[in-house]
């Protein structure tokens, strides 16, 4: 019997079992995307220079979540905690370090102690960037996970990846 038709009578002639397959297939993709890894576009001009403003995106290990094996100068992506959203930002700061804060808005300079289960976070371009400025030291809760690639505006633009390296790395 031909292949076609073995598959026509195996698969499209039995719609139970086209549902079935559909079904596993999705329920591990939703497994890989949500504890594994994932990608999603980036935009705005927080990241400048190594980020573009609209059109990059990222791929997020989420073996990361919750802060776990995340070192000072890693790339996280976390949930915003004043607004809806996610972000991506680099950490300054582990719980017990401390942290030299200049708030735009206050425009005075305070040190302060990060407390436990919480991390500080700064986007690289400082003047453009909300951060842990301005909401202050954030969840270890709310981290999605580590950024390890950036790619091109799609993730079929596989030509543009590029690993992300830790700037605090010894090469």
């Amino acid at each position: 019997m031909p292949f076609k038709t073995r598959l026509c009578q195996t698969y499209f002639g039995r719609p139970l079992r086209v549902f079935l397959a559909t079904g596993q297939f999705l329920a591990a993709a939703h497994f890989f995307v949500t504890y594994f890894y994932s990608w999603g576009s980036a935009c705005g001009p927080s990241m400048l220079p190594g980020w573009e403003v609209w059109g990059q995106g990222a791929i997020t290990s989420h073996l990361h979540r919750r802060g776990k094996d995340v070192r000072v100068g890693d790339l996280v992506k976390f949930k915003i905690p004043i607004t809806q959203g996610d972000a991506i930002k680099r950490v300054a700061g582990l719980p017990g370090d401390y942290v030299l804060v200049h708030s735009p808005e206050s425009g005075r300079d305070e040190m302060i102690q990060i407390p436990k289960g919480h991390c500080w976070v700064l986007g690289d371009n400082l003047p453009a960037s909300r951060d842990s400025r301005l909401y202050g030291p954030l969840p270890m809760a709310l981290i999605d996970g580590k950024v390890i690639y950036q790619t091109g505006s799609w993730p079929w633009q596989w030509s543009q990846i590029k690993k992300i390296r830790n700037p605090l790395d010894e090469e």
